[in-house]
């Protein structure tokens, strides 16, 4: 099992919603608004006057054969709006109860 840290613009949210669905990865916690910018490229999302955009969050837990395909559909929405922002990250989930 692995978590998925999934940021990214607001309007990304259905189809990041329907990504998960479509690979059968149920289990998620998300938070509507979460504000950041990008390590290299694209607009700050502050939810400001000056960066008014805002981010969201999704921390999925995702069978270890469901990542690599989830990751590759992710990438693909990234890449199609390249601006917005969209970053995926993951780690080992240990235990859980």
């Amino acid at each position: 099992m692995k978590s998925v840290l999934i940021t990214f613009d607001q309007a990304h949210y259905e189809r990041v919603v329907a990504a998960l669905d479509r690979l059968n990865c149920r289990g998620f916690t998300y938070w509507d608004q979460v504000k950041g910018r990008g390590s290299e490229t694209g607009e700050p999302h502050f939810g400001s006057h000056a960066w008014p955009a805002m981010c969201s969050a999704i921390l999925a837990m995702v069978e270890d054969d469901r990542v690599e395909p989830l990751l590759t559909v992710l990438k693909r929405m990234d890449e199609s709006r390249e601006q917005l922002g969209l970053r995926a990250f993951v780690w080992n989930v240990e235990q859980y109860i």
